[in-house]
C-alpha cells in the first residue's frame, strides 16, 4: 500500500521541523512547505520573527537536513486582508484581535490545506500543541489539550471544522518543549535552540499602538471617565487601552481603577473598581462547534476568554444561527470584545467564537 503524503506547515522554528523527523519515523511521505506571510522590512524589522523570510531559509535548511521536498506558499496578500487589516480595523472598532486565530482559520487550516489538497497530499501536519482523534461514539473528529498544559494552543484553534481535522496531524501534541529541542539537537537541525516566536508575529515588539497609528494615522485624544461621567483626565487614543488594565492609564484616584469600557462614539475611556470590570455574561458570534454539528439546548461547560487563561464554569445558551450567549458561574474580569470565548469539556476543546458583548 503507498504511503500517506503529508504536507508539513514549517514556520522556520524547532516545532514544526520536529514534527516532520517524528513523521518521516512513522512511515510518512513528507514534504514541507512555508507560508510567506510578510516581509520584514514591510513591518519596519530585522529581527527573525515567525512567518519572515528568514525563517522561509530556517525551514529550507531543515527540509534540505532531512531529505524532504520544500515548498514556499506565498500568502502575503491574504494574509494582510484577513489578519493584518482585520487585526487594525478591530482596535479602531473598540476591540481586542486575536491574530492569531484569524491566521489559522483563514491561512494554515484554509488557504495551506487548500493548496495540499490540490497538490495531492492525504494530510496537512503543524507544530500545534494539541492532539486530535476521532471519536467512533459521536461519529466525529475531536480536539483536545496538549499533556504539557503550559504550551497548550487548543484555545487558538477552536475554529477547525471536523474537515480540517480529518486531514490535519499534529505530531508533537503529546510531547513537551525539552523533548522536542532534544529530537531537534539529535538530528542537528538548525533551530534546534531558536526561541519561540512572537505572540504577535507581525509586531515583534509588541508596540501594536505604532503599527496600527503607521496605518490609520493619529487617533484623538479624548477623556478618561468614571461609568457616572465624572472626568479624571485624559487619554492619548483609544487604541493605547484595554479592558482590565490598571497601570499606565495615568490617573489617580481613592481607589484602584481598572479600564472597564472604550465608548467609541463618545471617544471615552470609561474606569471602574474591580467588581465594574467583572462581567456576568458575555455574547458571541461566529461561533464553531466541534463536538457536536450545533447546540440546541444550554451546555455546562467551562470557558477561558483569553489565551492561556485558567478556564472557569458557565453555561452556554445557543441565540441563533452561529451565535450563543455564556453566562458564567461567577462574574469573570476583563472580558473584551474582539478576543474569543472558548469552551472545554475537560480536556476536549467543544467549540468557541468571537466575543461580541458583554453584560454585567
Amino acid at each position: 500500500m503507498a504511503k500517506k503524503r503529508v504536507l508539513a506547515a514549517m514556520s522556520g522554528g524547532v516545532d514544526s521541523s520536529a514534527a516532520v523527523k517524528l513523521l518521516l519515523d512513522e512511515g510518512y511521505e513528507v514534504a514541507g512547505a512555508t507560508m510567506h506571510l510578510y516581509n520584514n522590512e514591510d513591518i519596519g524589522v530585522r529581527e527573525k520573527t515567525c512567518c519572515s523570510l528568514n525563517d522561509v531559509e530556517d525551514a529550507r535548511l531543515v527540509a534540505l537536513k532531512l531529505g524532504i521536498d520544500f515548498h514556499v506558499f506565498n500568502f502575503s496578500d491574504e494574509f494582510k486582508l484577513r489578519v493584518m487589516d482585520n487585526f487594525v480595523d478591530t482596535y479602531l472598532a473598540g476591540g481586542t484581535p486575536n491574530p492569531c486565530i484569524e491566521c489559522n482559520k483563514h491561512l494554515k487550516f484554509g488557504s495551506f490545506l487548500d493548496r495540499a489538497k490540490l497538490l495531492g497530499f492525504d494530510f496537512i501536519a503543524t507544530g500545534h500543541y494539541v492532539t486530535s482523534h476521532f471519536d467512533e461514539a459521536s461519529g466525529r473528529w475531536l480536539l483536545k489539550r496538549s499533556a504539557d498544559r503550559s504550551k497548550d494552543q487548543s484555545y487558538v484553534l477552536y475554529g477547525m471544522t471536523q474537515e480540517q481535522l480529518s486531514h490535519t496531524l499534529f505530531p508533537v501534541g503529546a510531547m513537551n518543549k525539552p523533548e522536542i529541542r532534544a529530537i531537534a539537537e539529535e538530528n542537528g537541525l538548525i533551530n534546534a535552540h531558536k526561541r519561540d516566536s512572537q505572540d504577535i508575529c507581525f509586531i515583534p515588539d509588541g508596540d501594536y499602538a505604532s503599527f496600527i497609528t503607521e496605518r490609520a494615522g493619529e487617533q484623538p485624544e479624548g477623556d478618561i471617565v468614571l461609568s457616572d461621567g465624572t472626568v479624571l483626565g485624559r487619554h492619548k487614543g483609544l487604541i493605547h487601552y484595554t479592558i482590565g488594565q490598571r497601570r499606565g492609564v495615568g490617573v489617580s484616584y481613592s481607589e484602584p481603577l481598572f479600564v472597564t469600557a472604550k465608548d467609541m462614539v463618545s471617544n471615552r475611556l470609561i474606569m471602574g473598581n474591580a467588581e465594574q470590570v467583572c462581567s456576568k455574561r458575555l455574547t458571541a458570534e461566529d461561533v464553531n462547534y466541534i463536538t457536536v454539528d450545533k447546540l440546541t439546548s444550554p451546555l455546562r461547560c467551562t470557558a477561558q476568554t483569553r489565551y492561556h487563561q485558567k478556564d472557569v464554569p458557565c453555561t452556554i445558551y445557543p441565540t441563533g444561527e452561529n451565535k450563543a450567549e455564556v453566562e458564567f458561574d461567577s462574574p469573570h474580569k476583563a472580558i473584551s470584545k474582539g478576543q474569543s470565548v472558548v469552551f472545554y469539556d475537560g480536556e476536549y476543546v467543544i467549540g468557541g467564537g468571537t466575543i461580541s458583548g458583554t453584560e454585567v
